[in-house]
């Protein structure tokens, strides 16, 4: 059952603090999950955030830290010294360990990993930190399982026994030879059931999924999605194993990356969250709002230029909102499943089946929106020339509009732009200016004024 906050316990929690009863703290939340804990301290101020956390046992502290928002961590690292923000790295994993320290000045993080007890935890944290935070490097975990191709079955059972100390969870077992290099996998049933003197060379499996340290997260995300992969090793440019990633990390840069699209799809230029400063947010949102800004100036002076026409017949103008919703609507569409496809792995480029197919739904969608607003201009305008012109127009809008959705977005990601951008304002604004500009070129041509 998911655990919910009360204000009853937040008011407890408070007074227990107010009171230093620093026993029934731990007792009240030791036995909560360290999301949950994290969740309660995000409801607290910073003061009683800080003092709760050094209250609780660094074992499970550790794992709160990686919870908490980017704003309370930061204050309340900035509250401990670097030798309390070491003792907590050292119950961390690698990786989880080096986002923390990837966090603090230049300073802080010298002293902090000059405090860290195991050197071999720090010298892996330090490796970590040279690689980019988007890449297979920056995600991977130091922590594994490896096992020589020249040991023997109970050479490889004692080794693993020894390394399993340190991993919270063993989703592979990798087989590398005498240079580290990755050979394969070993699976767990050939190792109970194969005799203990048997090499491992003769029963490791060589086809293995694997990536380089400079491989792009979200490619990591996309390899590891397609093949249902669990953990994927990591390897260098010479091809030794240096580490692993896991589908827990994988689902954050999934969601990440999610976050990132949707923003971008909705005008936002950078990564912001609901609690970032004004400053921050007016800067990400301002700029497609500009943009947008000029490409409407643009429109409304098409519409100007067509006064004369408004004049001689006056429905023109109504349906112009309509128009640029329609454009826009089916335009944004169109982008949407390309960018799915681009992001999935459906769509790699473009394609002329799919193009056809856009095309044809766009054209029957046309068509019977086109055929209700003729009979709808009919039966209230009487003008039925006029009614042709608008019915026609919306139909090669609407075509234009599935063109440029689907285009646009394939054309963004072969010149290595996020597609996403396509999904949004671009999309939208660029259909009101090119399908007002179609709109009356067309309905001159039926009407001749």
């Amino acid at each position: 059952m998911e655990f919910k906050i009360s204000k009853e316990l937040i008011h407890q929690l408070e007074q227990l603090i107010q009171n230093k009863n620093d026993e029934q703290l731990e007792i009240l939340l030791n036995d909560l999950h360290h999301a949950d804990i994290a969740e309660i301290l995000d409801e607290l101020d910073f003061d009683e955030a800080t003092y709760i956390f050094k209250v609780l046992d660094s074992e499970k502290t550790a794992e709160i830290l990686l919870e908490l928002e980017d704003d309370l961590r930061e204050n309340i690292l900035s509250r401990l010294s670097p030798k309390e923000i070491a003792e907590e790295l050292d119950e961390l994993e690698t990786n989880d360990a080096a986002d923390i320290i990837a966090e603090l000045s230049k300073d802080r993080k010298e002293e902090v990993i000059s405090e860290l007890q195991d050197v071999e935890h720090a010298k892996d944290i330090v490796d970590l930190l040279r690689y980019d935070e988007d890449t297979a490097g920056g995600i991977m975990h130091k922590e594994l399982v490896k096992v020589n191709e020249n040991w023997n079955v109970l050479t490889c059972v004692k080794e693993m026994r020894i390394q399993a100390e340190n991993i919270s969870r063993v989703h592979s077992i990798y087989v590398v030879d005498d240079e580290d290099r990755l050979k394969g996998r070993l699976s767990l049933k050939d190792l109970l059931t194969t005799s203990t003197k048997t090499p491992i060379r003769d029963i490791y499996i060589s086809k293995l999924n694997s990536v380089k340290v400079d491989t792009e997260d979200v490619e990591v995300a996309r390899i590891m999605q397609k093949y249902d992969l669990e953990a994927i090793p990591v390897i260098d440019e010479l091809g030794r194993l240096v580490g692993r990633i896991t589908i827990d990390d994988i689902v954050d840069v999934i969601k990440d990356e999610a976050d990132k699209d949707y923003q971008l799809a909705a005008g936002i230029t950078q990564d912001v969250e609901a609690n970032d400063s004004v400053l921050e947010l007016t800067k990400a949102r301002l700029p497609w709002l500009l943009i947008g800004m000029v490409i409407e100036i643009i429109a409304s002076y098409v519409l100007k230029g067509n006064e004369a026409a408004f004049q001689k017949y006056s429905t023109l103008i109504i349906f112009v909102p309509l128009l640029s919703a329609t454009a826009g609507n089916i335009g944004v569409q169109a982008s949407a499943i390309v960018v799915q496809g681009l992001a999935n792995g459906t769509l790699k480029q473009f394609s002329r089946n799919y193009f056809t197919k856009e095309l044809t739904v766009s054209m029957i969608s046309g068509t019977i929106i086109s055929m209700l607003l003729l009979i709808y201009h009919s039966v209230m305008y009487q003008q039925y020339m006029v009614g042709i012109a608008i019915s026609t127009s919306i139909i090669v809008v609407i075509l234009f509009a599935a063109t440029l959705g689907t285009l646009v977005p394939l054309f963004l990601h072969k010149n290595k732009i996020d597609p996403a951008i396509a999904t949004g304002p671009f999309i939208t604004t660029t259909n009101d200016v090119f399908g007002i500009i179609l709109y009356f070129g067309i309905a001159r041509l039926i009407l001749g004024f």
